[in-house]
């Protein structure tokens, strides 16, 4: 009964070495030795970590990634360089937070924690409470209001170790993050807590957005790092009625001003007609952001460094668009998908890297309409040098997919990316942690991509 499929893959495989568009090889070739032996894309990550880490939105260590990435590509000498003004959120945690477990006749027990962006803060004293430990959102609520009010709330459930997919894991997971603590305000807790979204077993906590409903109560909310999880579950086991001492300091300021930074390479047969290679200049507030977007950042803009210095000349636009506030906010994205739905500019493609820098294994495809990515299969044997292995079904990453309704074809650069949650929104999201070779393939995979599209088309 298996060896249907298998036959059936077979001939697929065939069919797309067969139908391997012709021509292609060399200047593939060019593009991999140009990103590989003469790419700066790792110096420049490093150049911008040291010069602007912690670039959530509205601060000065965003405006200044701003200007460093337009002069970037300014550098590059393309048709046009320039910036779109968008209003962004502006959060800030303040003094360092701090957790405590208070345990009866001994000096408090520090666990490592992270206030999640967007938390209120505690009083200025800090609050103590008892605890109460749940595992999901409907084991949360099946509690109910008795047993939740004037609590701290506890999440611990872990991303599932037995998913060899670390983004899935993190997608079933990530819910008591995100509306775990306004679920618990909704209850009468007076503070939430959450297990960080990794697989780590280390005690880093890692940050991440949550949202509070616009008319519910706000209640202060941080992450524990794995082992202190763990640690502060052990604990309650053995003494239920343990409390929590809590000190957040964030607040909200106005909403700020921020850009979009874009540049494009004019089309030669149809300018009209766009392509879009984008990555988010933001990261939070705690992280030097190497992985996540640092790396998509030089690799989007190395596309249009590649095209420069082979001298390539495409059909279409290129177009590299460095988005502002993807991480509490989604403005750059929707104030880009916004721009192109008022001007009825034409985009035949947008593809994005925000998977990290390590090496690249293959592109996830999505279309409103129509299986793009068994389209893409054919180009497989050209990518295959580059370690692409797959196109998969998919719809594009967070910045770019506001353009899907609008018709746009996506597409989202695949990495190995096991090591991911590990460094997630963490202090150690460094530069050290990325391989500049991996990062180097990752942008003469984006590039090559880029290039097969704007001469087949999909």
């Amino acid at each position: 009964m298996r060896l249907v499929p298998i036959l059936l893959g077979l001939a697929a495989l065939s069919a797309a070495l067969l139908s391997a568009a012709p021509g292609h090889e060399a200047t593939l070739s060019r593009i991999a030795a140009e990103a590989l032996a003469r790419g700066p894309a790792y110096d420049q990550l490093r150049d911008l970590l040291a010069r602007h880490p912690g670039r959530l939105g509205g601060s000065e260590a965003l405006a200044g990634a701003v200007r460093w990435s337009e002069a970037r590509l300014q550098a590059l000498q393309l048709d046009r360089v320039w910036l779109q003004e968008v209003m962004v959120p502006h959060w800030e945690r303040g003094h360092p937070e701090s957790v405590q477990l208070m345990v009866p006749g001994a000096a408090p027990v520090r666990l490592a924690a992270a206030a999640l962006g967007g938390s209120v803060a505690t009083p200025a004293e800090g609050l103590t409470a008892p605890v109460i430990e749940v595992d999901s959102l409907e084991d949360l609520m099946a509690r109910g209001e008795a047993q939740v009010a004037g609590k701290v709330v506890f999440l611990n459930r872990p991303m599932d170790p037995a998913d060899p997919d670390p983004g899935r894991a993190y997608g079933k997971a990530v819910d008591q993050r995100s509306r775990g603590p306004r679920a618990a305000a909704s209850l009468g807790a007076v503070a939430a807590l959450v297990r960080s979204m990794t697989q780590a077993r280390d005690d880093v906590p890692h940050t991440g957005g949550t949202a509070y409903l616009p008319d519910g109560r706000n209640i202060p909310a941080a992450a524990l790092s794995a082992v202190a999880a763990d640690r502060l579950s052990a604990a309650l086991k053995d003494q239920p009625d343990l409390k929590i001492e809590i000190k957040i300091h964030a607040r909200w300021h106005p909403e700020a001003v921020s850009h979009n930074v874009i540049g494009e390479i004019r089309g030669t047969e149809k300018p009209g007609e766009i392509i879009v290679v984008g990555a988010h200049l933001d990261s939070w507030d705690i992280t030097p952001g190497a992985h996540d977007d640092g790396a998509g950042v030089v690799q989007a803009i190395e596309v249009l460094r590649i095209y420069r210095a082979l001298g390539l000349q495409p059909r279409h636009t290129i177009r590299c668009v460095l988005f502002t506030n993807e991480e509490n906010g989604l403005r750059g994205g929707k104030a880009y998908a916004a721009h192109v739905q008022a001007t009825g500019e034409r985009h035949v493609f947008a593809v994005e890297s925000d998977g990290g820098g390590f090496a690249p294994r293959g592109f996830s495809l999505g279309q409103r309409d129509g299986p793009v990515h068994e389209r893409a299969r054919r180009w497989l044997p050209l990518l295959e040098p580059l370690g692409i292995l797959a196109f998969t079904e998919g719809r594009g990453g967070a910045d770019i997919g506001p353009l899907l309704p609008l018709g746009v074809p996506l597409g989202n650069l695949l990495v190995d990316d096991q090591r991911y949650f590990d460094l997630h929104h963490t202090v150690a999201d460094t530069i050290d942690q990325v391989h500049p070779r991996e990062l180097h393939l990752g942008a003469a995979a984006l590039a090559s991509l880029v290039w097969l599209v704007d001469q087949e088309g999909l």
